[in-house]
């Protein structure tokens, strides 16, 4: 049942998105080569803790760590560890955090130094097709709308779409319906109405959409091992413009 949220539980949904969103910002700035994805895991751990939050991510259905780091040919769900991020790599971070009973979510793909002009594209094109999206993300219009848009956009430049991860509702429970595909036909799904809160969350590959799920349980690679980006934030649908929870420029650092 897709809930939609009072004032109150906004404002509790926005500090949430803050300080998720200035977590994904601690990542990104670490985003260096010679760094360990542990090493990121950890700063973001201590940052959200910092701000009275708890990671939304650890331990959630028995994931070991606070963020996940995806590098290359990873999609999603990468587990820090003790991989050093090289010159020409990309990195995904995909953090969440849980304060005052709600929960924000958001992730970003970024350079490790001096990357390919193909690699630059895939991330600019996956961030874009976000913003693609959730022109659709208002008032009246399917949910359908906003995944069609983001398929349409990736697609046009060459890109596929990972079909088997999707965004999702979010609130009191990190994961809550409905489902938000990358893909589809417009004009389907529920119609969006004021005070949903969604994490819409492009999942694009280079290569072929196909996928691998590795042996760790967690994490998911592309199958031709080509690179993946993602880009994902918590988004409110207001009576306007959507409003994006997890913006970059209201977080806290």
């Amino acid at each position: 049942m897709i809930t939609l949220k009072s004032n109150h539980e906004i404002e509790l949904m926005r500090r949430a998105g803050k300080i998720t969103a200035a977590a994904r910002a601690v990542a990104r700035e670490m985003v260096k080569p010679g760094v360990t994805t542990h090493q990121i895991d950890k700063a973001v751990f201590e940052f959200i803790q910092s701000q009275g939050a708890v990671p939304s991510f650890l331990h959630y259905n028995g994931y070991p760590a606070s963020v996940c780091v995806s590098v290359n040919d990873e999609i999603i769900h990468g587990i820090p560890g003790k991989r050093v991020l090289r010159e020409g790599d990309i990195v995904s971070v995909d953090v969440g955090a849980y304060i005052d009973g709600v929960h924000g979510d958001c992730a970003g793909t970024y350079p490790c130094g001096k990357v390919s002009d193909e690699a630059m594209d895939l991330i600019r094109v996956t961030q874009e097709s976000f913003f693609r999206g959730i022109r659709y993300a208002r008032e009246g219009y399917r949910l359908s709308d906003i995944s069609h848009a983001i398929q349409e956009y990736a697609e046009s430049h060459g890109y596929s779409i990972v079909r088997e991860y999707v965004g999702h509702g979010i609130g009191h429970r990190m994961h809550e319906p409905p489902e938000v595909p990358n893909y589809g036909k417009p004009g389907h799904g529920p119609r969006l109405l004021r005070g949903m809160t969604i994490a819409v969350e492009p999942m694009v590959n280079a290569g072929t959409a196909s996928i691998i799920q590795m042996s760790d349980g967690w994490t998911v690679k592309t199958a031709d091992g080509k690179n993946a980006a993602h880009y994902e934030n918590t988004i409110l649908i207001t009576d306007g413009e959507p409003e994006i929870l997890t913006d970059p420029e209201k977080s806290l650092v």
